[in-house]
């Protein structure tokens, strides 16, 4: 292998991502906490006991077990440098496509810390939390204006969930009119994995449309309402902008095929950060839809939670929404949870809903206002047609077509195929972009061998020139220095695993 340079590149970051092929890769391992303990060591001390011991039951003690002692400085220490080892949108750039890895601002933090909210009981009576429910109420109100529908249940706590719950709701208004046999719900096949695991769950079938050049093939839409008969459809799932990055300008012309047909139009609402302010999914024929808040408003995301998923509909579907519903008693200035509503598909969650996370949205929006929120948008897609427009001359963009006036939304696809045809792999990329700080985008979807890079709103130009610096940068090595692609990552705490081993000899709990 050859040698790298040594020196700093202020383009793409500091020589650590340039050591010596000899050197790379070979620091001396970090000490483990049991080659750290100190006999004697302790991290705290207890008072003595004012009561008489009680013998602790055997079978709650371990026996044989060195555990290791330590002071409380080395504990400290030994849990910080493992939160250095995390990555998040706090310390580097997250360009992970179709999740929108925004900042979340602090004052979202502060606003949900509130005493006043925090350590609300969720049994409490309606009198004694008025400021909450108002809060929920003009939550439901911003979201409602936002989508142009009529109105909103908070209560879904994640994206998949509000699926879920709208597929509910779309199911129980067919029953209630005498179409149950309307099962078959349609959608893009670029479309995102929880919608038709959604339907599973739901106990309707999934039935692909095929896409050409990104957007949803209209003909082939008519023949599998054809092939299906239009009184069995119940909709089309669809996300807009789409996984491709594009908007679909004909979204309005297949709004109105699947009404003809008696169905109703699903907004998978990951993509909103994109047109907030902008574009009201009412206007292009949405009967029903889900917000992600994470994506859109900039609540937390990760690790399995919390999260947000309310739905917005239009009025003839309200009626089958979850309880309890908060509204407003105008003529006693009274906000209150309803929970007679006798068509409600019934609860879907337990309590209200996710409260903090709802504070937390309330609090976004609220400080961006209708100014703030279009300029979201406009940031966004502005941020990602200047990185695809650097790009793409080195990284082949399919669904990015300015001369035919196919813009990219907020994000965009790139599928490499010059760059692969000189013997890496996208994982090879994905792995060398965590040597220079930088997290990998979203890697084979919507098609096979793509990167779905989606810069967000939040990054300033800086940041962005960094990555297509690094981007560009990565592609010279795969031309000139292929290997220090081929064994990325060199300077990370872990380094490649045997990803066919691990498949066919797993390590089991129960092996550890």
């Amino acid at each position: 292998m050859t040698s790298t340079t040594t020196t700093t590149d202020p383009a793409v970051g500091d020589a650590r991502h340039r050591l010596p092929a000899e050197t790379r890769g070979r620091r001396v391992p970090e000490r483990t906490i049991f080659e750290k303990s100190t006999t004697g060591a302790r991290a705290i001390e207890y008072p003595r006991l004012d009561v008489e011991e009680s013998a602790v039951p055997a079978e709650l003690t371990t026996s044989g077990t060195d555990w290791p002692e330590l002071s409380q400085l080395q504990v400290i220490r030994h849990y910080h440098h493992l939160s250095q080892r995390n990555f998040s949108i706090d310390g580097e750039f997250y360009p992970l496509g179709s999740c929108t890895m925004k900042y979340n601002p602090r004052i979202n933090e502060w606003a949900a810390a509130r005493p006043g909210l925090a350590s609300l009981h969720p049994l409490q009576d309606d009198d004694d939390i008025q400021g909450a429910l108002e809060l929920l109420f003009r939550t439901r109100r911003m979201l409602e204006e936002i989508s142009g529908l009529d109105e909103a249940s908070l209560q879904p706590a994640a994206g998949a969930h509000g699926e879920y719950t709208a597929l509910k709701v779309m199911r129980a208004y067919f029953a209630d009119h005498g179409q149950a046999q309307r099962d078959v719900v349609l959608a893009p096949d670029t479309a995102h994995g929880t919608n038709p695991a959604s339907c599973a769950m739901c106990g309707a079938g999934v039935v692909n449309v095929k896409t050409v050049d990104g957007y949803t093939d209209i003909d082939d839409l008519r023949r599998l309402i054809d092939e299906h008969g239009a009184e069995n459809i119940a909709g089309l799932m669809i996300t807009n902008p789409n996984t491709a990055g594009l908007f679909d300008s004909k979204i309005i012309e297949t709004a109105e095929i699947i009404h003809k047909a008696g169905g109703l139009i699903y907004l998978d609402g990951a993509n909103m950060n994109a047109i907030l302010g902008k574009a009201l999914p009412r206007d292009f024929g949405v009967d029903v839809m889900h917000y992600n808040v994470h994506k859109t408003f900039s609540t937390p995301h990760g690790c399995g939670g919390p999260g947000g998923g309310p739905i917005v509909v239009r009025d003839f579907l309200a009626p089958y929404l979850p309880v309890p519903q908060v509204i407003h008693d105008e003529a006693n200035d009274r906000y209150a949870l309803k929970h007679d509503i006798p068509k409600s598909i019934g609860k879907v969650r337990s309590f209200i809903t996710q409260f903090g996370i709802m504070v937390r949205c309330w609090t976004y929006i609220a400080s961006c206002g209708p100014d703030g929120l279009r300029n979201i948008a406009e940031t966004a897609v502005i941020n990602a047609n200047y990185i695809a427009s650097r790009l793409r001359h080195r990284y082949e963009m399919p669904y990015f077509r300015p001369e035919a006036g196919a813009y990219a939304a907020h994000e965009f696809i790139t599928v490499p195929r010059s760059l692969l045809d000189r013997g890496v792999k996208l994982d090879d990329i994905a792995k060398r972009l965590i040597d220079y700080g930088i997290h990998p985008p979203t890697m084979h979807w919507p098609v096979i061998n793509c990167l779905m890079v989606e810069p967000t709103d939040t990054e300033p130009r800086n940041v962005l020139d960094r990555f297509v610096d690094v981007m560009l940068k990565i592609a010279d090595e795969i031309e000139g220095d292929i290997e220090t692609v081929q064994q990325a990552p060199h300077d990370a705490p872990t380094r490649r695993i045997d990803v066919v081993g691990s498949d066919r000899k797993p390590r089991l709990v129960s092996d550890l």
